[in-house]
């Protein structure tokens, strides 16, 4: 039987310790809040792997804005890749779009290889595609394990309904990751909506950049 589960994002050392002590199942290592989350550092990630006993996933993304890359900053993504798939990582987190905002399904396949046999998630640039379905079958022809999505809302109160048709459509054959302004305070509406799955918080609550343990321990007990 699937259970819930629950990724906590985390921009610091901090809050990658704070997530394991307060029961999180997993954590995904970026930087830059202000950003959405960027590439972190490889002395970050060697930091984090040593304290850390639950799965790492780490954020493959070299700056803001939009998921269309340049070559030179697709280049960078591939050996961001290489270089921190030595470090024990558990999977990666990324996602790349084309302009027109269909999926670029040639670079993110080269990725998900280069990055196999670790699992890969894509990101919320799933957030930006102008179709769903054809997105989703994109992604999951690209071969990622997971999608991490607010369903096209500004976060996943707005996108709930999104979110239930994207896991229906999905079938099984991906998991859908609910993520998005996700909170003690609504994961209950989703969890009345939606198969069991992973849940993607960052658990702040007080405009800092370190997640709230008592925050996740309260997500937890939802789950």
């Amino acid at each position: 039987m699937k259970k819930n589960q629950l990724e906590i994002a985390c921009f610091n050392y901090e809050s990658a310790l704070i997530a394991q002590e307060s029961g999180a199942d997993r954590i995904e290592l970026c930087e830059n809040m202000q950003l959405g989350g960027t590439t972190p550092n490889a002395v970050l990630v060697v930091k984090v792997r040593e304290k850390l006993s639950i799965k790492m996933h780490v954020i493959i993304r070299p700056r803001g804005g939009d998921f269309v890359y340049t070559d030179e900053e697709f280049v960078e993504m591939k050996q961001d890749i290489k270089h921190l798939k030595k470090l024990g990582v558990d999977g990666f987190v990324f996602g790349i779009l084309n302009p027109d905002g269909s999926v670029n399904k040639k670079q993110n396949k080269e990725l998900v290889n280069l990055a196999s046999p670790l699992s890969c998630t894509f990101h919320r640039a799933f957030d930006h595609v102008n179709a769903i379905e054809q997105a989703l079958e994109d992604v999951i022809d690209c071969g990622f394990s997971t999608i991490l999505t607010s369903g096209r809302g500004k976060n996943v109160e707005e996108g709930i309904d999104d979110l239930e048709v994207i896991q229906k459509l999905a079938k099984g054959l991906i998991e859908i990751m609910p993520g998005g302004g996700l909170r003690s305070s609504n994961i209950k509406l989703l969890q009345e909506k939606l198969e069991p799955t992973f849940y993607h918080s960052s658990a702040i609550t007080d405009g800092s950049e370190t997640a709230n343990p008592e925050e996740i321990k309260e997500l937890r007990n939802f789950l």
